[in-house]
C-alpha cells in the first residue's frame, strides 16, 4: 500500500521547488495497480511540459524512496478551466474566481448561483454575485462548486446572463 503522506510530502516538496502550487494528490487503487493523480497550477497556468518535467521528476523520487509498491500509473494535470473544487485548500487558492455552485436542493429557492469565490466561512460556500450581494450556502447542501471561466472575448459577455447572477 502507497503511504500517501510521503507521497504527499514528496509532490508538495518538488511543487514548491518548481514554483507550481499542489492542489491535490489522489490515490486510486486499482485490482492491479495503484493510480496516483497529481493537480498542479501556478499563476500563468500549467503547460503540456510542466506536467511531463514534473511527472519524471516526481517519479524518480517515488521510485528512489520505494513510497508507492508494485505497478503504479502517475497522471500529473493542470486544474483545468471548469474543474470542481474538492478541498479547503482549493477554495482559499480559488478565492476571487468566478465560480458556479450547485445545491442538493433549493436553498432560499434556488439551487445554483455564479459569482465571484469568497471561500469557506463558517462551513459555508461564500459567493458574491454581480450586484455585490453575498450568498452563503451551507457546505453540507452544496453538491458541487466548479471553476466557471468566462471564455468571451474581452468586453463582451453573453447577452441575457449575468456574471454571477442567478441561474435555476
Amino acid at each position: 500500500m502507497a503511504d500517501e503522506g510521503k507521497v504527499a510530502a514528496a509532490a508538495r516538496e518538488l511543487a514548491a521547488a518548481s514554483g507550481f502550487h499542489l492542489l491535490d494528490v489522489e490515490h486510486v487503487r486499482g485490482r492491479n495497480r495503484t493510480v496516483v493523480r497529481i493537480t498542479l497550477d501556478r499563476p500563468g497556468g500549467i503547460t503540456l511540459d510542466d506536467c511531463q518535467n514534473f511527472s519524471r521528476r516526481l517519479e524518480e523520487r517515488l521510485d528512489a524512496q520505494d513510497l508507492v509498491p508494485g505497478p503504479y500509473t502517475l497522471e500529473v494535470a493542470s486544474p483545468g478551466l471548469d474543474r470542481v473544487l474538492k478541498n479547503e485548500g482549493e477554495f482559499e487558492y480559488f478565492k476571487g474566481r468566478d465560480v458556479e455552485v450547485t445545491a442538493r436542493e433549493p436553498v432560499d429557492g434556488r439551487r445554483r448561483w455564479l459569482g465571484k469565490l469568497g471561500g469557506l466561512v463558517d462551513d459555508k460556500v461564500v459567493v458574491t454575485g454581480p450586484e455585490g450581494e453575498t450568498f452563503a450556502i451551507p457546505c453540507h447542501q452544496v453538491q458541487r462548486v466548479r471553476l466557471h471561466p468566462d471564455l468571451s472575448p474581452p468586453g463582451r459577455r453573453k447577452a441575457g446572463r449575468k456574471h454571477g447572477g442567478r441561474e435555476n
